[in-house]
């Protein structure tokens, strides 16, 4: 009898400690600068600009008069989020709008991106960390196939338990086949067979200033 109640009590602290430690922050608080940026992120207009199956402004996320209407403006959005911010990221005309995601994944791992202040993160929860400082953060995906758009998206402050970051990955804010102000990687990346969860690449620019 007191065994069982013994190990019946051990089990059920078992299961508190287990939900205590789901239920914990991963990556750290919002930090005042990074409430900021996820103000900035909430007013980018991104739910209504930058539609799929338009031609766009690549700047403005308004459609335009371009001939050929794209599939999406991720890397129209991230390019234009980043200058509003006063960050260079590759962006027309130093190429085009026409697979840029992918462009500017392999950008961001050069000698040029790192003079401009960018460099690697090692994985999702370091994105989510820095990205709740308050700093600009990328999560990139370089498709395989040199005809295919890749993907990229803005990781945005949020507190995130530990269950949530390893099930659905950092937060994100994103145009695309579907344009979200909030959303996780799983989701943004689940057109882009390979990205998910191991084929996402992230980025954080802790520089200065645009070149």
């Amino acid at each position: 009898m007191r065994i069982s109640l013994f190990v019946s009590t051990l089990l059920f602290a078992l299961h508190i400690n287990a939900s205590a430690a789901s239920n914990e922050t991963c990556c750290g608080p919002v930090s005042a600068k990074g409430a900021q940026l996820a103000e900035q992120l909430q007013n980018s207009g991104v739910e209504r600009l930058w539609l799929a199956g338009k031609h766009v402004d690549w700047e403005s996320g308004e459609p335009d008069q371009g001939d050929k209407p794209a599939k999406s403006h991720c890397s129209a959005f991230a390019a234009a989020f980043a200058k509003k911010l006063d960050v260079y990221l590759l962006r027309p005309p130093q190429h085009s709008q026409v697979l840029l995601a992918s462009a500017q994944v392999l950008w961001l791992q050069t000698e040029a991106a790192r003079a401009a202040g960018w460099r690697p993160v090692a994985d999702g929860r370091s994105a989510q960390t820095l990205a709740n400082q308050g700093q600009l953060v990328v999560a990139g995906f370089q498709s395989p196939d040199p005809h295919k758009p890749g993907h990229i998206a803005i990781v945005r402050p949020a507190e995130l338990s530990e269950q949530s970051l390893k099930e659905d990955g950092p937060r994100l804010t994103q145009a695309g086949q579907k344009n979200y102000l909030s959303t996780n990687a799983r989701i943004a990346f689940r057109y882009h067979p390979g990205a998910w969860p191991d084929g996402i690449r992230y980025f954080v620019f802790d520089g200065k200033s645009a070149p």
